[in-house]
């Protein structure tokens, strides 16, 4: 009875973890999205009282961090809509997105080893959002060349709306919103890893022949 009771509670703090983690990839990937989004909405639905923080962020749900992040949203989204500046923000947003991606991790991860706490943040969260972010940086290079920056602000705002769904994916029913992101992870690292390492083709000389 007593091993029976303790494997009862094996699986169902091991489901727990698995939950945190699919929670934290989808949160992750919406800061690839938009770095100051997922912070925005997770404070406000926590300030409303309709979700339940970890003691450690417990100042998300403060009015203080909602209207700092609500702040931030605005000069984030609004710059995204400014031509060629949104290319400053993504030099910027980049490691601020990996960095948002690890300490949003770090703070839904269950009660754990700091080691392989902040071990899984880094690799889950800073590694799903810089994945995120660095293949939206791609698609903004082609939007830009292929238009001259006409098509960014649909970019941003396809960007802005992904953002928002993660999020909410990831409050409401996160074992969807993490395993939707998982799905979305072989292509992202292709387009990512082509976009670094293919070989372009060097172009072709002719040689004209030479006349004796």
């Amino acid at each position: 009875m007593i091993v029976e009771s303790f494997a009862g509670f094996a699986a169902l703090a091991s489901l727990k973890t698995l939950i945190s983690i699919l929670l934290a990839i989808c949160l992750s990937a919406a800061t690839g999205f938009r770095v100051s989004i997922p912070f925005l909405l997770i404070s406000l639905v926590s300030d409303l009282g309709h979700l339940n923080l970890p003691e450690n962020t417990e100042w998300l749900a403060s009015d203080q961090a909602v209207v700092l992040f609500a702040v931030t949203a605005v000069l984030e989204v609004v710059g995204y809509y400014i031509p060629w500046f949104d290319h400053a923000l993504d030099f910027i947003s980049t490691p601020l997105a990996m960095l948002a991606g690890t300490v949003i991790t770090a703070a839904v991860a269950p009660d754990m080893n700091p080691l392989i706490q902040w071990t899984l943040a880094i690799a889950a969260g800073g590694g799903t959002a810089g994945l995120t972010k660095s293949l939206l940086n791609i698609f903004r290079v082609g939007s830009t060349a292929i238009s001259g920056g006409l098509t960014n602000p649909v970019l941003a705002t396809v960007e802005l709306i992904g953002a928002i769904v993660l999020t909410l994916l990831a409050i409401t029913v996160p074992v969807a919103g993490g395993l939707l992101v998982l799905l979305l992870f072989p292509y992202a690292f292709y387009r990512v890893w082509s976009f670094l390492f293919s070989s372009k083709p060097q172009p072709e000389i002719e040689t004209k022949p030479q006349v004796s």
